[in-house]
């Protein structure tokens, strides 16, 4: 199923909190330029300081005319500051502001990522190789938490589709894990018992293989900062938050569904298709409706949509299955 986004331009999403113009993305400080349109060849090549502009090779004929529509790209983004001062990320504490407070002591460089399992091409890799194959795109989606809030958010990253490619996957490959850094020095949350550390992630092959499926290294043209889950992250849109793993160290395709942080945790709670379902309720709470952040009134909360409102590009893929029961 081929699914086209369309190129955003910077000005046209970006808040004025936020602004960078065109000339701004253009004067970034990449050593070497990334990849602007859709499609394009380039490499993804990042400064080493988080929330520093990343530079895109732009060209006006980008954004004009969507190609086809996905949903959240007509939809106000949230603000900066909500989207990197709102997070759940228990490797720097279980607070929504202790990722913003705890995080800016990771080192993200050197940084590599492994790729194992049931591929032809396996190893460690660099991050600057890892990335340099692919343009960068910029996404705009909707994130639901499984905590019944949500935003929408202007991610910058290429599909993960095009990653797995690159190492082959054999046919005995069915799902495709991922895991975190584990760090303790670094990443004081890790030093508690909360979670089974490192955290750990997976999907089937077929989604991993699904277009809307998204490698991410920024966030509204900056690059990603580290309590969003610099450098490397992935986000699965139409699939509750926690899916979408961060600081991603390694990939390992295999044949056997892989254990997940959240659903080995508490299976009763989190399981690991995870999809947005507002038919089916988390045990403490409904998931009919959801908080936007950022909305005017607190307890304003709005219709959850079906797999995060991308039934369209992905319901095929749980065709025939009892979305109660693998939930």
């Amino acid at each position: 199923m081929a699914i086209r986004i369309p190129r955003i331009a910077p000005s046209q999403i970006t808040p004025p909190e936020v602004f960078f113009n065109r000339r701004a993305f253009l004067a970034g400080a990449l050593a070497a330029g990334a990849g602007g349109a859709l499609g394009r060849a380039g490499a993804a090549v990042l400064p080493a300081a988080a929330g520093a502009p990343l530079k895109y090779s732009y060209d006006a004929a980008d954004s004009v005319g969507a190609l086809v529509h996905v949903p959240g790209q007509d939809e106000k983004p949230n603000t900066w500051e909500q989207i990197t001062h709102y997070n759940n990320y228990y490797e720097f504490g279980t607070g929504k502001s202790d990722p913003a407070e705890y995080a800016g002591q990771l080192q993200t460089r050197p940084w590599s990522v492994a790729v194992g399992g049931e591929a032809e091409v396996t190893g460690s890799f660099p991050l600057e190789t890892f990335l340099k194959p692919y343009a960068l795109e910029e996404r705009i989606y909707r994130f639901r938490c499984v905590e019944a809030w949500s935003m929408v958010i202007p991610w910058v990253g290429f599909p993960l589709a095009q990653v797995l490619k690159q190492f082959k996957p054999t046919s005995r490959a069915k799902y495709v894990a991922f895991e975190t850094l584990y760090r303790p020095s670094q990443m004081p949350g890790q030093r508690v018992p909360i979670l089974r550390w490192p955290y750990r992630e997976g999907l089937r092959i077929d989604e991993a293989m699904n277009p809307l499926a998204f490698m991410v290294v920024g966030l509204y043209g900056r690059v990603l900062p580290n309590q969003d889950g610099a450098p490397l992250r992935l986000i699965v849109p139409w699939k509750y938050g926690f899916k979408s793993i961060k600081a991603i160290v390694r990939i390992v395709f295999t044949e056997q569904q892989p254990e997940t942080t959240w659903s080995e945790a508490a299976p009763n709670e989190y399981g690991f298709y995870a999809n947005v379902n507002p038919h089916v309720p988390h045990p403490r709470w409904s998931q009919a409706t959801e908080r936007r952040i950022g909305a005017s009134l607190f307890h304003e909360r709005q219709p959850t949509l079906m797999f995060n409102g991308y039934a369209k590009e992905v319901a095929y893929l749980y065709k025939g299955m009892n979305l109660h029961e693998y939930f």
